[in-house]
């Protein structure tokens, strides 16, 4: 019996929604950082086999905003709830549960589809352990779940065994994209989320939350994709940070950004970046909406 549905994949900031999301379609397609609430706009990947097609909505990690973007974040991730079949509740099981896993109870506790919950990140725990064994409880007892297990998304382990679970609790239903489809995500956004992705690996806290990536320009032929983007950040001391000493810092995140994007685009990629500092854009609505944040 061939199944199908939409699966919204939620959690709090940094908890390997986007590293799971990865690793099921087998393709970069979500921004992955050790800086929190990189994730800025809910995000399909597609999973298809001979069995099931599963449209993955990677959300934004809910928290409580500071501004007009943070705003902006949660919106997207409570957009999707209601019209998925199945939620994800994804949350690190190295983490004790507090109050940012009551807040998402409450909101939990008030959507319609039903929840699986996925400890995620059991390689950074002792799983036997009675502090362990206590802070899974906790959250088990926290809201009525369908089912329950244990991953590791960056080391792929027990994912198949969740495909599995999906799978036992999808209905039967058409597949709604290519077997081939992994995204129906502009490639532009994607992208634009490769260079912002290379920015915070290469600036790590210097410039934490204070990027935008617009991508001005993108051609595309069977040899080469051209691209001219423009790096947005709120203050000129960041700009410098990009920039780097000799222009060496917005070199590397060049030379990462094209490694990448040719991986997606199949092709030799011309990269042309630009920086660009505009004060606290994340509180202006204008400037978020030229950026995309709608």
């Amino acid at each position: 019996m061939f199944k199908s549905g939409f699966i919204s994949i939620i959690g709090r900031p940094n908890v390997g929604k986007s590293t799971l999301l990865n690793a099921i379609v087998n393709e970069h397609l979500s921004i992955i950082s050790p800086v929190a609430q990189t994730t800025r706009n809910n995000l399909k990947g597609i999973y298809t086999d001979d069995k099931m097609q599963i449209v993955f909505i990677d959300t934004p990690g809910i928290h409580k905003p500071k501004n007009e973007l943070g705003s902006f974040m949660n919106k997207q991730s409570y957009s999707s709830l209601n019209d998925s079949d199945l939620i994800l509740w994804i949350v690190d099981a190295s983490e004790e549960f507090g109050g940012g896993d009551r807040y998402l109870v409450n909101i939990l506790e008030t959507v319609k589809p039903p929840v699986i919950l996925v400890l995620n990140k059991i390689d950074k725990v002792e799983t036997s352990s009675l502090e362990y064994k206590e802070n899974k409880n906790n959250f088990l007892n926290s809201l009525k779940f369908m089912s329950n297990i244990e991953i590791s998304a960056l080391e792929k382990t027990r994912v198949d065994t969740l495909m599995d679970l999906l799978y036992e609790n999808l209905s039967e239903g058409p597949a709604y994209y290519d077997k081939n489809q992994l995204t129906d995500t502009p490639i532009r956004f994607i992208v634009g989320e490769i260079i912002r992705e290379k920015i915070f690996m290469l600036t790590r806290q210097e410039v934490p939350h204070s990027v935008a990536v617009v991508i001005d320009d993108m051609k595309e032929d069977a040899e080469l994709t051209s691209i001219r983007a423009t790096i947005y950040v709120s203050r000129t001391s960041q700009r410098g940070i990009i920039l780097g000493s000799g222009g060496k810092m917005i070199k590397n995140i060049k030379k990462l950004s094209k490694r990448d994007i040719a991986l997606i685009c199949g092709t030799k990629v011309d990269l042309d970046l630009w920086v660009k500092a505009s004060k606290n854009w994340q509180d202006n609505v204008n400037i978020l909406g030229r950026l995309g944040y709608k």
